[in-house]
């Protein structure tokens, strides 16, 4: 409930503090002394936006603090821990504007976005003005009103997980059949492709090494004539290298004994005649592999033929990135086995969660049509209450397809005369029916949930006598479990306050300023004859002011 609120420096309101009840708040004045101001402060704790000219003195920032008491709001303890916000029992928040035009918010002296304030104050407190009433014409808000009454919180919290899976379901089975239907469609030319390559069954630089083999085979003839050249210098001559380097080494061995460095020497002549030895040999056997193969130059030209188109084909260079590339395609057409056998189990998955969502469905939708007659009953009863007896309600449900909410749209029909013509509430009620339609609704729906303060912006314009009475009652009513907050001008409304406030005008320093008095019995009482008759109430008129009072 709000506590307390703070203003400064807003409009006409140079300072005031209100101290509330935690029943009934009443809030009556003259016409222009300053209660629509002092909700307009109201909403700016509650989000909405400002500008610099609310600034009653430019020199000093504006300041509006409420104090809300939040013991036991799970919800509101849930959003202060999960945006970082201390969570005490008391709730502080502040809104400062200063003269340009900029402001700021806090919530238990942290900085905070008015978007926080906003959902953070919907948890808190339910602003009812005088045009609010539309919303009762939203399809969401009746919808709305029947689950609070139906008691269908627990089962549309488990259809919206369920319907949650449902769509999540839905979305991953519909990406699959597009893969698989994109993947379907490239499957043949896939096929295709990937035979080409498992025909050629390519190995590792294969298509490298045939071509350096074709380059040996088409230059057998000059490869053998020079490596039998080489081996006949190294080895087969009259007098071979090899031949000679042992030639050398002998003449070596005379000299050992006279100079030290020459042993070394020999040794490395040694391992020279070895290794020209190995090299004759080697030169000799590549020699005897270097052959001319007709039929073997023909299949490696057609080889590579192909090898080279295929390399073209698929741009790029080398015979690996071909390999790579039928490994590729040997993917994508075994994923396509695969995207079918998981768009089966996905498919079921849909039907299965179909089916919960739509159980789930089914059991809202018969708990929202037994409320159906009954709300419509309760709605007429009350409207007869407050003077519209002529006026009807009838709460319709029409079945649809599932959605967020389930399967069914709410609509409340309206027929304010009896014509027998009951039409959309938004097409035909005007709105003073709007607005007593809200309060019988809200009383209602209060019975039932823990709704947030009530503020009530002169929702009782256009009525009075019996009927402003009977909407005083249903207000006391509603105020027994929680905080109402209601502007009025009517006095059978105003007799029925817990505590009384009174707007005022004052003049000080040739200023007019805004003044709210809290009113004690004596004083509630003249104020209630002077709505009654006028500034000068007589005593029969103060006996009657009593007598609302009392009752």
């Amino acid at each position: 409930m709000l506590k307390n609120l703070h203003i400064q420096n807003y409009a006409i309101i140079d300072e005031v503090e209100i101290d509330f009840s935690n029943q009934l708040n009443i809030i009556t004045g003259e016409t222009g002394a300053g209660k629509s101001i002092l909700m307009g402060a109201l909403s700016l704790i509650l989000g909405e936006r400002a500008d610099s000219s609310v600034l009653i003195d430019a020199s000093k920032k504006c300041f509006i603090e409420g104090c809300f008491v939040i013991e036991n709001k799970i919800e509101v303890a849930n959003f202060l821990n999960a945006n970082e916000f201390d969570n005490n029992k008391e709730l502080i928040i502040r809104r400062e504007i200063s003269n340009n035009g900029k402001s700021r918010a806090f919530i238990n002296d942290t900085p905070a976005t008015l978007q926080q304030l906003k959902k953070l104050t919907s948890l808190l407190v339910d602003l009812h003005q005088q045009f609010d009433s539309l919303e009762i014409g939203d399809s969401g808000f009746q919808r709305e009103v029947i689950d609070a009454l139906a008691d269908n919180k627990i089962n549309l919290i488990q259809y919206k997980a369920s319907y949650q899976q449902l769509k999540k379901a839905e979305s991953e089975l519909n990406d699959l059949t597009n893969q698989f239907n994109l993947f379907n469609k490239e499957k043949d030319y896939h096929q295709f492709l990937y035979n080409e390559l498992i025909e050629l069954n390519f190995k590792e630089n294969e298509l490298e090494e045939i071509e350096q083999e074709l380059k040996i085979l088409n230059n057998s003839e000059h490869i053998k004539s020079i490596l039998q050249n080489v081996f006949f210098e190294l080895k087969d001559n009259e007098n071979p290298i090899v031949t000679h380097v042992k030639q050398l080494i002998n003449q070596l061995q005379s000299l050992v004994h006279l100079h030290k460095n020459i042993d070394p020497i020999i040794e490395r002549l040694k391992s020279s005649q070895i290794e020209l030895t190995d090299i004759a040999n080697e030169i000799d056997f590549i020699n005897d592999t270097v052959l001319f193969d007709e039929s073997r130059i023909n299949l490696i030209n057609d080889k590579l033929i192909v090898g080279y188109k295929l390399l073209k084909k698929h741009n790029v260079n080398s015979t690996n990135e071909l390999i790579k590339i039928k490994n590729d395609l040997a993917l994508k057409l075994q994923a396509i086995l695969k995207i079918d056998e998981i768009l089966i189990l996905k498919e079921k998955e849909k039907e299965y969660l179909l089916n919960q969502a739509t159980e789930i469905a089914n059991i809202i939708s018969k708990k929202r049509e037994q409320h159906l007659t009954p709300t419509s009953i309760a709605i007429n009863n009350l409207l007869q209450q407050i003077g519209m007896p002529n006026a009807k309600v009838k709460v319709t449900l029409t079945e649809t397809a599932l959605n967020e909410y389930g399967k069914d749209e709410i609509d409340f029909l309206f027929d304010a005369n009896k014509s027998n013509k009951l039409e959309a509430i938004k097409k035909v009620a005007s709105g003073g029916e709007l607005s007593r339609l809200m309060l019988c609704i809200k009383s209602l729906v209060a019975k039932q949930i823990d709704l947030a303060t009530l503020i009530f912006d002169e929702i009782d314009s256009g009525i009075s006598g019996e009927a402003a009475k009977q909407v005083g009652i249903i207000m006391q009513e509603l105020a027994q479990n929680r905080q109402i907050i209601c502007i009025t001008h009517q006095p059978q409304i105003a007799a029925k306050a817990n505590k009384h406030f009174f707007v005022l005008k004052e003049l000080e320093k040739n200023k007019i300023k805004t003044k709210i008095n809290t009113l004690n019995i004596d004083e509630r009482k003249i104020a209630i004859a002077k709505m009654l008759s006028g500034e000068n109430p007589s005593t029969a008129t103060l006996a009657s002011a009593s007598e609302m009072m009392a009752n």
